[in-house]
């Protein structure tokens, strides 16, 4: 695989250097037991930390790389954890976090050589990057890690949120390509978890963070939505939000919404917001009194247009449930969940996709208790002693 980079290079390599020899000098710590998450890594996970989509002609995305990143830290796995974050930083971000935002595609090139596909960002994997990298740099004691994701998260809010007229701050899902007429801004509601912008507002109170969380319950109001999460979302200066298509033939809620009900599920009950937030999407919630799994594509006036969606739509509505006290709706999808396990590698659905597992793995680890979020966004993970 190429490396790029020069000093950032150099700059970003020792600091895995260091806290790989801390984990040495330390010795190897327990790591949780997370049986889904070995499963995951034995499949996606390649031995120098790149998340492998083998659906997508063995593609890896910035997405991919932090999920993983999330999970490692989840699971005390901290081997895995640095040759992630290494191979992020020196391949996805010309050598260095503090320097780049992340390229969102690694793919491999018409001469054959594996390579950045797509210099644009991502601003979901970017957020989780970053906030894992804090949440890390506390629970391990690491202030590189901490360092590290300050400086992101501050890049982040620098380079892809912008003011938009009227409405405060708005989180772009990229760095480029997303304002495509001065009045208006196209944004995507799964890339903005509101247990990262809680936790952001008060790791950087000057930030643009509060501003973007206040808009999330606009961006999935009635109007946009009819009760379900969209995809993508545009603002237009006098006219507001609406849920328009981006690379679809129609607007709709699936495969980017569905995180949506997964975030919204895993809040504390106490996060300011949340209430509100699980109101605008009551349309999912009535859905699935009536049926035994969620739809794959929903119109904005609430037209199921698709209906039914693969096994991760039904692990990522499980916290969601939960969340509204829906017992019965509950059972139904981890029953579906546990329908569609693979006997022999551990893995979900009969394909055993990528996307489908990285819901799951959420899902599963918040069930069993392996990690949660506090009312302030703070990750708090079970091998952890408070």
């Amino acid at each position: 695989m190429r490396r790029t980079g020069g000093a950032a290079v150099s700059h970003a390599a020792a600091i895995c250097v260091f806290v790989s020899l801390w984990g040495v000098l330390a010795g190897p710590a327990a790591a949780e037991p997370w049986p889904f998450w070995d499963h995951y890594k034995a499949h996606f996970l390649a031995a120098d930390g790149r998340v492998v989509d083998w659906d997508a002609e063995e593609r890896t995305t910035s997405e991919g790389q932090a999920y993983a990143l999330f999970f490692a830290l989840a699971a005390n796995d901290r081997p895995s954890f640095d040759s992630i974050l290494q191979w992020t930083q020196m391949n996805l971000a010309g050598g260095s976090l503090e320097q780049n935002l992340p390229a969102w595609l690694w793919k491999r090139g018409a001469d054959g050589e594996w390579q950045v596909g797509d210099p644009n960002s991502a601003s979901d994997a970017d957020l989780w990057i970053a906030y894992t990298l804090i949440q890390a740099g506390r629970i391990w004691g690491e202030p590189g890690y901490l360092s590290l994701g300050r400086s992101l998260a501050e890049r982040i809010a620098a380079e892809e949120v912008v003011a938009i007229p009227g409405r405060g701050n708005l989180l772009l899902p990229g760095r480029s390509g997303f304002h495509p007429q001065p009045d208006s801004f196209i944004t995507n509601p799964s890339y903005a978890p509101l247990e990262i912008l809680t936790s952001f507002s008060k790791e950087f109170p000057g930030g643009p963070w509060r501003g973007i969380a206040g808009n999330l319950s606009a961006l999935l109001s009635p109007e946009v939505g009819g009760g379900f999460a969209m995809d993508w979302v545009k603002f237009q200066a006098g006219s507001g939000f609406s849920a328009i298509a981006v690379g679809s033939s129609e607007p709709c809620g699936s495969y980017d919404a569905i995180r949506v009900y997964l975030w919204a599920g895993m809040l504390d009950p106490e996060t300011p917001g949340r209430e509100q937030l699980l109101g605008t999407l009551a349309g999912m919630q009535t859905y699935l009194r009536a049926h035994t799994a969620p739809p794959e594509r929903v119109a904005p006036n609430a037209e199921v247009l698709s209906p039914r969606g693969p096994v991760g739509f039904s692990a990522a509505v499980v916290p969601f449930l939960a969340a509204a006290g829906d017992a019965s709706g509950l059972k139904a999808q981890r029953e579906r969940l546990r329908s569609q396990r693979e006997n022999v590698t551990g893995l979900v659905g009969p394909d055993q996709r990528y996307y489908d597992q990285v819901l799951a793995l959420f899902a599963d680890g918040w069930q069993a208790g392996l990690f949660r979020f506090d009312a302030q966004g703070e990750l708090h993970v079970r091998w952890k002693k408070a």
